[in-house]
């Protein structure tokens, strides 16, 4: 052998050695940190919004005395305005996503419960923060639902509040279900909030007219088209609260109240998510449900299970994430060799017991169809989703239970699933079928940013690569999904990602998926992908991009992190370009930066709540995410 020959193979031999190294420390990491039930649950945080409404919840739920309020829990109150002011930046403001700029929503959010925690307003923290919010154009500017739930106390004028009329759940034509999931478990509730709750207040003599920009119209914006007609039927809406039927406003209530009750059943809290289970306990308690009451005590119990609390900590989760990390945490350990770990099998027998196996939401449109299904949550059973279930199959390839026959007909029983969730364009959303009925947007409180659960790239790819595997690579659906995606590419060859942030979890996804469906068409769209995901590696060998990317409805760099440079390297592996120079710079950033224990350092918000509204930190991706993208190696 040439000296340049051993040269070359020792240092193959090296770089191999060096990856396995880091791929059996990160897998020993992984698993240490599996509960002793089989699954993995890692926190999942986002902004100081949920503290600042935790503070709002405790005003509904022990109202003041006059200009007295002293409530039970003022030091749980004490201590998340701590953790509020933890996160002040030095502007004044409050941001929505790591490293991002002052957000209006957040930092009024803030300053409202700050100052109902007992700041001064006149003490520098509120100074600077009441500063920041004119600014940004005042109260004004915040979007509705920071405006309902101050108009909730008379904090904003009830009239240029958008209504939610609890007659939304009587209407005719399903008009509901054409709403998205969360939004349902959302509105209805705090329907009955709206319709019940008129009597609240803030203590006597406390106001935050200060933050009212001086000249700015209160009123609802009127956009155009159909949004001035939904702005003029808003006023009706107003006017039928004070002079409508009671009868039938009551016959709404007792619906919507019904209607909240039944999807508790079987679950962890109304939609298992921070803002529905927030106004679910408002909502019992404005229709005089005792506080000893089971259903009212049972929402407290799994709203405080949100909770993280320590001395030195107090941060609201606004779910929690155990079949999503578990599903992942498998599907890497597995593609790492990983798959005869006894351990796995008690993953695998945790996934099978939480296959859901009653009809929720989805089956308005499906009713036809057998239940199945995994939710994000450890228990959720109205509100199934497609990208859980997809990954859990990923997951159930190489995590094997220790009932084969059982484990096979949850799986077969899933597949079936997913493929009835394919909705009419060839995609696949997150929860429902065909959820794009675009008019809903136009509604005065649509601006959240989720009326809608539209089909997605990022899921899509997902489905497609988790069916592909399937031995379904021929299926008429996984070629009307791959037609999708073509559709939805950008022209710079990047997609949309809505669930993770952004063009770069899209991107990886749908090549991944296009890759395992094989399609003759889709090598172009794939080497387009590939080029645009070298085009924006970052000088270190890594990727990052800011959530800013969603407002900008383009790609915007940042810092690089493991988690994106992990789902980059993963896009480039799965377009054959798994020797260029980008990938193998990408896979040395990940070796370079893995802590000695074996887990990644990151701080970034690299998960999608909403897109420009709400980003989460997933605390598991700086792990399992950089482990998969090594395993291919």
């Amino acid at each position: 052998m040439s000296q340049r020959a051993a040269r070359e193979s020792g240092q193959v031999a090296s770089e191999s050695n060096a990856l396995a190294s880091a791929c059996g420390r990160s897998a020993a990491a992984l698993l240490s940190r599996q509960a002793s039930d089989g699954f993995w649950c890692g926190e999942l945080t986002a902004d100081t919004t949920l503290e600042s409404d935790y503070i709002l919840l405790q005003l509904w739920l022990h109202q003041p005395r006059g200009a007295e309020w002293n409530p039970p829990t003022r030091g749980r109150i004490a201590k998340a305005a701590r953790s509020i002011l933890e996160r002040q930046l030095p502007d004044g403001g409050f941001n929505i996503y790591h490293g991002g700029p002052s957000e209006i929503n957040a930092t009024v959010k803030a300053y409202c419960a700050l100052k109902l925690a007992g700041l001064e307003p006149a003490g520098e923290p509120l100074r600077r923060a009441r500063e920041r919010i004119l600014a940004l154009g005042g109260v004004q500017a915040a979007n509705s639902y920071v405006k309902i739930n101050l108009s909730l106390f008379g904090l904003y004028p009830r009239k240029h509040a958008p209504s939610v009329p609890p007659e939304i759940t009587v209407l005719p034509g399903n008009v509901l279900y054409e709403m998205s999931s969360w939004t349902r478990s959302i509105l209805v509730p705090l329907s009955i909030v709206q319709a019940r709750g008129a009597n609240r207040r803030a203590p006597e003599g406390f106001t935050i007219d200060e933050l009212l920009l001086p000249g700015v119209s209160l009123a609802l914006p009127r956009r155009n088209g159909l949004a001035v007609l939904f702005h003029h039927l808003d006023r009706v809406f107003k006017v039928w609260e004070q002079r409508g039927s009671e009868r039938v406003r009551g016959a709404a209530i007792r619906e919507a109240e019904r209607w909240i009750l039944d999807r508790t059943r079987f679950t962890e809290g109304l939609g298992a998510i921070y803002p529905a289970m927030m106004y679910f306990i408002m909502a019992l308690d404005a229709l005089g449900y005792a506080e000893d009451h089971p259903d009212l005590v049972d929402a407290v119990h799994h709203f405080e299970s949100l909770l993280i609390e320590t001395e030195d900590r107090f941060i609201f989760q606004p779910s929690v994430s155990p079949i999503w990390d578990t599903a992942i945490s498998a599907f890497a350990l597995g593609e790492a060799g990983f798959a005869d770990d006894p351990r796995m099998v008690r993953a695998a027998d945790w996934l099978i017991s939480k296959e859901v196996r009653r009809k929720g939401d989805w089956s308005v449109k499906r009713p036809a169809t057998e239940p199945s299904g995994w939710a994000f949550e450890f228990a959720n059973e109205f509100y199934p989703d497609i990208d859980d279930t997809a990954m859990v199959l990923l997951a159930l390839l190489h995590a094997r239970s220790s009932n084969p026959k059982a484990q096979a007909a949850a799986e077969q029983r899933a597949i079936n699933w997913l493929l009835a969730m394919q909705s009419q364009d060839g995609g696949w959303a997150a929860f429902d079928v065909d959820n794009n009925w675009a008019v809903l947007n136009k509604v005065p409180f649509a601006d959240h940013n989720a009326m809608l659960d539209p089909t997605c790239p990022d899921i899509t790819g997902r489905v497609l690569e988790s069916l592909c595997r399937r031995g379904l690579a021929g299926h008429d659906a996984v070629r009307r999904g791959a037609a999708y995606l073509l559709h939805a590419q950008e022209e710079d060859g990047s997609w949309y990602g809505r669930w993770g942030v952004n063009y770069i979890y899209g991107s990886f996804l749908a090549i991944r998926g296009l890759a395992a469906a094989n399609v003759p068409d889709a090598r172009d769209a794939i080497a387009k992908a590939a080029r645009w995901l070298r085009a924006v590696q970052n000088p270190d060998g890594g990727w990052g991009e800011s959530c800013d990317s969603y407002a900008r409805d383009r790609f915007v760099s940042a810092p690089s992190c493991v988690s994106q440079t992990a789902w980059a390297v993963l896009g480039l592996r799965a377009a054959g370009e798994q020797d260029s120079k980008a990938a193998l710079r990408g896979v040395q950033f990940l070796l370079d930066r893995q802590n000695p224990d074996g887990t990644w350092p990151e701080l970034a918000s690299t998960g999608t709540g909403f897109p420009n509204v709400f980003y989460l930190m997933y605390a598991l991706y700086r792990d399992y995410f950089p482990l998969l993208a090594l395993a291919r190696w």
